[in-house]
């Protein structure tokens, strides 16, 4: 599937950057405003199938979100190193192409907020959202009032920004989230499989507070996992110096 995406930077280093569940490429903008500052090569930034301005899909399994990313990097250029980094269930995807199972040979893996441990009560609400209908809301400020809210973005992006406008489209029924409501239906991370099937470095972080995942969890598969001190789930929107800090201080 070809994937919408932004790009930008020069040279055979490339940094790709993926988004979580429901959101879109442009939780990257905090980071990418400093990117040639802090980042010496090319990067793109995509939107996961079924989010943003990308195509939705009868499916929305793991290794088909890893098989689209992995095209659209293959297809952009011929790189000496790659550096993948994700934040919650673009982290799962991030670690998925760690494999090699996708014909991408990452370099270095960096995995933010992955929810780890799932109740079944948080199973069987994952369900009934990826079930659920398209919400169709009246205004444009509603809808994007919704999306901030939904994709935890409330509170850290201005309502009028670009970031959140791209989360929401127009319909004959009125405004909608831009994702579709199936992507929910890729379930929980197979953590222990995709750690142990990594042939490159993976590195793991959480913002200290929050609630979807606690550092001891995380150090289950990393046992160096790190706290992003004061940030909580959105920790790259939140704060994107603190986030670049812990890319740098692990990559060797």
């Amino acid at each position: 599937m070809k994937l919408e995406s932004d790009r930008g930077g020069e040279g055979g280093r490339l940094l790709v950057l993926l988004h979580g569940l429901g959101a879109t490429r442009h939780v990257w903008q905090p980071m990418l405003s400093t990117v040639s500052a802090r980042w010496p090569g090319s990067w793109i930034a995509p939107d996961l199938r079924g989010h943003g301005a990308s195509p939705h899909a009868a499916s929305y399994a793991l290794g088909l979100h890893a098989a689209d990313v992995a095209e659209l990097v293959l297809s952009s250029g011929g790189w000496n190193e790659i550096v993948v980094v994700g934040h919650s269930m673009g982290g799962v995807v991030a670690l998925a192409l760690a494999s090699g199972w996708f014909g991408l040979a990452p370099t270095r893996v960096f995995g933010l907020g992955i929810k780890v441990v799932w109740t079944q009560d948080e199973l069987t609400r994952l369900g009934e959202m990826a079930a659920a209908p398209v919400r169709w809301l009246d205004t444009k400020e509603d809808a994007v009032t919704r999306y901030l809210k939904a994709s935890g973005l409330a509170g850290h992006i201005e309502a009028n920004s670009p970031a959140a406008q791209a989360g929401i489209v127009k319909g004959e029924s009125g405004w909608r989230l831009a994702s579709d409501p199936a992507t929910a239906s890729i379930g929980a991370p197979p953590m222990r499989t995709l750690i142990d099937a990594a042939h490159a470095p993976v590195h793991l972080a959480r913002g200290e507070t929050d609630r979807m995942v606690t550092r001891d969890q995380l150090r289950i598969f990393d046992p160096a996992a790190a706290d992003l001190a004061g940030l909580s789930h959105n920790a790259m929107v939140e704060n994107a110096s603190t986030v670049w800090n812990w890319l740098e201080s692990n990559r060797a």
